[in-house]
């Protein structure tokens, strides 16, 4: 995989984020294939969440961000390729969220975690084909 190939993938990752956290739906919806599939897996919690599809992925989306008064920033970081071709790669990353009160008066540290993330080339551009979220607490 070239550089270039590298740089847009890292670009997607924080793309995604952005568009959860700026609750850009349209954005987010187009980084996620539409057969996608996303497993949520909190240390100390039992069992698995999972989602199939790209459309149950953004029910889980829309959903938290109805509930959510604060400001979420997801920080990607971290960032390496356990494995990649042509149109396809395994991505790791470390995911940190943070919140800002609605006052405006506190920040503090909602959890911290890992993405393993399996990336495709499709319809010309990267899209996120299964993500594994695997948080080091609940929050």
């Amino acid at each position: 995989m070239d550089t270039t190939s590298k740089l847009a993938i890292q670009e997607l990752l924080s793309r995604s984020a952005y568009a959860l956290d700026e609750r850009q739906v349209d954005m987010l919806r187009d980084t996620f294939s539409e057969s996608a599939a996303l497993v949520v897996d909190i240390a100390g919690v039992d069992g698995e969440a999972r989602f199939e599809g790209r459309d149950a992925i953004m029910g889980l989306m829309t959903d938290s961000m109805a509930e959510q008064s604060d400001q979420r920033r997801h920080v990607v970081t971290n960032v390496f390729f356990e494995a990649a071709s042509a149109d396809r790669a395994t991505v790791v990353s470390n995911i940190t969220i943070t919140s800002v009160a609605p006052d405006r008066q506190a920040i503090r540290l909602v959890t911290s975690g890992l993405y393993r993330d399996e990336v495709v080339m499709e319809g010309g551009q990267w899209r996120i084909a299964s993500r594994r979220i695997i948080l080091d607490m609940a929050y």
